[in-house]
């Protein structure tokens, strides 16, 4: 199949804030509400009330998962937090490559077992900067090293493998997890080629099917893979450089999308103001919980 095979799904615009690096969508389940990040601007957004709105940080912020109905765990630069949503208040839980300039958070998502992968790459993009690592009961080991942009970290409903991609080379990747703690029981393995399409694999999500839904940079569009990696289809969405999707809504029926307008012209951002934006893509398919992180 080709990038050219998709369905007829349309994306609406959830929320029109243009960032430069849209990233980390997370539907939080208790309290119904969309998080998202604009890495380059170093901020994190949502909707309340009709209207957007956004915490300001100091340093790159990126991922985040969900510790309790006011708490966010997020990942930064140097550090993962423990984020309070009503005070705005935030304390460190654990240095993340806090004594290496060179890199920033990247894609992450917590793992059924109550743990947190996360992904750094260089500032940069410098080659082989980043890493990819879990959080789990006050642990943070290294589980892949030498990675250039770490993407697509996502887990199986049946919490039988974790998938995981370095964007460059084209491949999404799949690793058996122990079912007793979560940390991985293989060496991870090739599970969906896009080189051969070009294709430029970003963060990705699994829904409660086991169906892997991909964002693709520079396609506009998210694609969805069954378990044996198998291109089933792909939903556009109007903006190029589409970044991460995630499940959401009251059913979690909702695809939400996020988009990056860094690195195109200011003549292209005026002709197409969706660049950047975020979408939402009802009734594609029904997504996971997203997990609970236990600190």
């Amino acid at each position: 199949m080709t990038r050219a095979a998709t369905a007829s799904a349309t994306a609406e615009i959830y929320d029109p804030t243009p960032c430069v690096l849209g990233e980390g969508p997370l539907w939080h389940p208790g309290r119904g509400q969309l998080f998202w990040f604009d890495i380059l601007a170093r901020r994190v957004l949502t909707r309340e009330g009709g209207h957007t709105r956004h915490w300001q940080f100091t340093e790159y912020v990126s991922a985040a998962g969900w510790v309790s109905d006011t708490e966010l765990m997020i990942a930064s630069a140097s550090r993962l937090m423990l984020f309070d949503l009503e005070t705005g208040r935030s304390r460190d839980i654990h240095p993340l490559e806090a004594d290496n300039p060179v890199t920033r958070s990247n894609d992450g998502r917590a793992d059924p077992w109550g743990g947190f992968w996360i992904g750094t790459m260089g500032i940069g993009a410098e080659p082989g900067a980043g890493a990819i690592s879990r959080y789990y009961r006050g642990d943070l080991r290294t589980l892949h090293g030498a990675i250039t942009i770490p993407n697509a970290i996502c887990f199986a409903p049946d919490r039988s493998v974790a998938y995981f991609t370095d964007t460059p080379t084209g491949i999404i990747r799949r690793q058996r997890l122990d079912p007793e703690t979560g940390w991985p029981a293989t060496e991870a393995e090739p599970h969906i080629d896009l080189t051969a399409e070009g294709l430029a694999p970003d963060g990705a999500v699994v829904d409660a099917d086991g169906i892997l839904w991909s964002a693709q940079w520079g396609a506009g569009r998210v694609a969805a893979y069954n378990p044996e990696g198998r291109f089933l289809r792909a939903v556009a969405v109007p903006a190029t450089q589409a970044t991460c999707p995630a499940f959401g809504g009251p059913t979690l029926d909702t695809l939400f999308v996020t988009s990056a307008a860094d690195g195109l012209s200011r003549e292209t951002r005026a002709a197409e103001p969706t660049h950047g934006a975020t979408f939402a893509i009802p009734h594609v398919a029904t997504g996971q919980p997203e997990h609970q992180v236990l600190i």
